[in-house]
């Protein structure tokens, strides 16, 4: 940390700097208040409303102030510190690049167990739901690209956080679970090109999900009034 580093409005940092560093399968850490609970509330009356499953870039979203000042003390270098300290790495070189994930769909391929992108670095989770009463549909720490085969599961409630060192073993995934699932990601990447790739790519997806809703309101109102 530096005196140059803002303090933060809603994250813990005594919680986030205590979390447990775990080798197992690979290098994760596991917060479970890392913003108050105090904070629900009103950080959830501003955060996103996302209709539709997939994720959506932090560019093409809409939040109030309160989710706004959750957004401000991710991207505070004071974070990022608090990140290179537990994985005893430098990340000043790499941009950061946040998506927000929406509902799902209960569908067999949403949460398909994967490593991450060659081009992350590390990845971290805040969960945005207002609660997760579910058995599946929480994200798991893998051992392999068997979905069944995990050390830890993550549940997307709000404030609890996650973050994992992204490798070519750094497996994870979720068992298909209908619901409001919300949850950011937080990566920092290895270019601006990427930032720019994620951001473009998450935008064209957002706009094919929003015209095929207006198509289904089109079908589904002469059927309705006629």
């Amino acid at each position: 940390m530096t005196s140059q580093d803002p303090p933060f409005a809603l994250l813990d940092e005594a919680a986030i700097s205590a979390a447990e560093l775990r080798r197992d399968p690979y290098d994760f850490a596991f917060v479970d208040h890392a913003i108050d609970p105090k904070y629900k509330e009103e950080v959830l009356a501003d955060a996103p409303t996302i209709p539709n499953h997939g994720s959506y870039g932090l560019p093409s979203l809409r939040y109030g102030p309160h989710f706004g000042a959750a957004i401000k003390d991710l991207l505070n270098p004071r974070f990022r510190h608090l990140v290179e300290q537990k994985f005893d790495m430098d990340l000043s070189p790499y941009p950061p690049c946040i998506v927000m994930m929406g509902n799902t769909t209960g569908n067999y391929n949403e949460g398909y167990a994967h490593p991450d992108s060659k081009h992350k670095i590390v990845t971290v989770l805040v969960g945005f739901s207002h609660e997760w009463p579910y058995e599946r549909g929480r994200l798991r720490v893998l051992r392999s690209s068997d979905r069944d085969d995990y050390a830890f599961e993550f549940p997307p409630e709000f404030g609890k956080m996650l973050m994992f060192r992204v490798c070519d073993h750094s497996w994870h995934g979720f068992l298909p679970q209908k619901g409001q699932r919300a949850s950011l990601q937080l990566c920092w990447v290895d270019s601006e090109w990427y930032v720019r790739k994620e951001y473009w790519r998450h935008s064209l997806s957002a706009l094919a999900k929003a015209n095929a809703v207006t198509r289904k309101v089109l079908e589904w109102a002469p059927r309705k009034f006629n």
